[in-house]
């Protein structure tokens, strides 16, 4: 398990990471044999995964992005959230087909655990720019029905500020150097961790042999 860009502070212990990423895995596993996500208990588990929070599952195949759904408002217990997002990313991302049972062993599950979201108060395009934290901000971005989100790893793609607007406005269905008085942004952090598929059964591996 090796932890992805981090922008909030460590709230979440390695066993806490390994519980999550677990989770995500038998989520799609569940997916693969029933058709439908992992059903829950989060009283079984530690009050910090049973807590309301939000979060964005992403799945890379070799490196290549094979799906990212996640949520910016918390609605369910974060177990709940993360079993329902890491479904949602292998059968129900529109930009791919459903994942096939022979793609789970080159999976890497990645789970960004979402912060509270705060408005970013601009005058300028400009001015935005300067504001923006590189390798720290999540933003989402909003006008009228566009809306759109790039979760704090996308930096490592588009580390300038300007390629960055461009692409999140792009993503939001926006020309890439649309602007106008109505646009809103807000900021948000991450906490964030990944594994390949092989780590976490090897993970899960450990902990039975320990218990």
């Amino acid at each position: 398990m090796v932890p992805m860009s981090s922008t909030a502070s460590r709230t979440y212990t390695a066993e806490e990471q390994a519980s999550l990423l677990q989770v995500a895995l038998t989520s799609i596993e569940s997916g693969l044999e029933t058709g439908a996500p992992l059903q829950v208990n989060p009283d079984a588990y530690p009050p910090p995964l049973s807590a309301r929070r939000a979060s964005f599952v992403t799945l890379k195949r070799n490196g290549d992005l094979r799906g990212c759904i996640g949520s910016l408002a918390p609605v369910s217990s974060l177990l709940e959230d993360v079993a329902h997002n890491a479904f949602a990313a292998a059968f129900r991302d529109p930009r791919f087909p459903a994942l096939t049972a022979t793609e789970l062993q080159d999976l890497e599950i990645g789970i960004s655990v979402l912060g509270p979201t705060e408005p970013v108060e601009f005058g300028s395009e400009a001015e935005l720019l300067g504001m923006l934290r590189p390798g720290i901000d999540g933003l989402v971005l909003q006008d009228g029905r566009h809306r759109g989100t790039f979760l704090p790893a996308v930096w490592e793609s588009l580390p300038k500020p300007a390629d960055f607007l461009y692409h999140l406005r792009q993503k939001a269905g926006l020309p890439g150097d649309y602007w106008s008085e109505t646009l809103e942004i807000d900021r948000y952090t991450t906490e964030s961790f990944t594994s390949s598929v092989a780590g976490i059964r090897q993970a899960q591996g450990e902990s039975f042999s320990a218990g």
